[in-house]
């Protein structure tokens, strides 16, 4: 026990040697793992040191400037006397299956500063653009005392959102001149956002952008569209006690996702939609207005108890994609694989159906289910 007690100590106590050492395990799949983890996240832990850090994820397509604007966003925190740290999603070596180390490239002058905790993460095939032990590194990192945890994604297309699933903010990057503007306003990846910019914004094209977003955002008020920061606007306009000007303009709204709208009686007005910001991150311009807007998020979330029903809804979804792993791993023991194998043939032969099939697989994995 002594040899986990210890590394436990040091962790809490921020010792990178050891946080690095831990999330190497993490993200090897190492078994030994799980003993420290455990020991890590102890009841005697949860309320003292478990659960305080603000995770952030920043989102968006390739060629962005994702990389560049964490960098700028980690050196505002600092400023601020928090205690950061970065994990930065890269691509997988197709040699060693490795992370390819460009965002740490882009990070070198925090490399001799102690409360900055830089790591790539290789996504090793995971799609989604996540990897897949960005969740336990995440509670690796809380755990080691740090206030901020950005986690940025590899670049991301219309469909790999699963930054929703380990972040409290999610800052959605967008960029001017990525050709079909469509392409950046598709529902599939906006409605994830709680904090949009437009980074890159001295290029031409960037003003349209932003008002191309404010509009799709609007547009999803009025139409009652579910989205990310629906529930959290209702409550917010609930505390600000605003709820006595929700005069709905059509059924959705009323029995969707409302959204405060600021002046009712003089058409649509000012609709309260999250903030679409412009940055210039290689200069720096702007990222500090955005290092604002992530914290009065996070204050939001604590201020409606949003903070408490994101994470177990976040929970909720790690322990099913940890279980279909499990149930995966299963799959490729011997006996199962044979099975697979006979039972695919047999469907391909019409010798059973494709459901009766399914059926034998969930019984002999002793799966308590029912196929609709």
């Amino acid at each position: 026990m002594n040899d986990i007690v210890l590394p436990i100590d040091k962790i809490r106590g921020g010792d990178i040697r050891y946080i690095a050492r831990l999330i190497s395990m993490v993200e090897n799949g190492i078994p030994e793992r799980i003993a420290v983890l455990q020991a890590l996240q102890s009841k005697a832990a949860l309320h003292d040191s478990i659960g305080k850090a603000h995770v952030v994820g920043i989102t968006g397509p390739p060629g962005a400037g994702k990389s560049t604007l964490t960098d700028k966003i980690a050196f505002e925190l600092r400023a601020l006397e928090k205690k950061v740290a970065v994990l930065a999603v890269d691509p997988s070596s197709p040699f060693s299956g490795g992370a390819i180390l460009g965002d740490r490239i882009r990070m070198q002058r925090h490399a001799t500063d102690e409360d900055v905790y830089i790591r790539s993460l290789a996504t090793r095939g995971h799609l989604g653009g996540l990897s897949q032990a960005v969740c336990e590194s995440v509670r690796v990192l809380d755990a080691a005392g740090f206030d901020t945890i950005l986690v940025e994604t590899v670049g991301v297309g219309q469909s790999e959102v699963d930054i929703v699933r380990c972040a409290d903010t999610v800052v959605l990057v967008s960029v001017p001149g990525l050709g079909d503007d469509i392409q950046t306003i598709k529902a599939g990846i906006m409605e994830i956002g709680d904090i949009f910019v437009v980074n890159k914004a001295d290029r031409e094209g960037a003003e349209r952008v932003v008002r191309e977003i404010k509009a799709m955002l609007e547009t999803a008020v009025t139409n009652g569209s579910e989205t990310r920061f629906s529930e959290l606007f209702q409550a917010r306009a609930r505390l600000s006690g605003d709820t006595g000007q929700r005069e709905a303009k059509s059924v959705n709204m009323d029995a969707g996702a409302f959204h405060h709208i600021a002046a009712q009686a003089h058409g649509l007005g000012n609709m309260d939609i999250p903030p679409v910001l412009s940055t210039v991150a290689e200069t720096g311009d702007g990222v500090g207005e955005l290092v604002k807007e992530i914290q009065k998020h996070f204050h939001d979330l604590e201020k409606t108890g949003f903070k408490l029903s994101r994470r177990k809804e976040n929970i909720k979804w790690e322990l099913k994609d940890a279980l279909s792993r499990h149930l995966l791993k299963g799959l490729e023991m011997n006996q199962t694989s044979s099975l697979l194998s006979e039972l695919a043939e047999s469907v391909v032969e019409v010798k059973t159906n494709f459901y009766d099939a399914l059926d034998r697989l969930v019984k002999a994995l002793k799966i308590e289910t029912s196929i609709l």
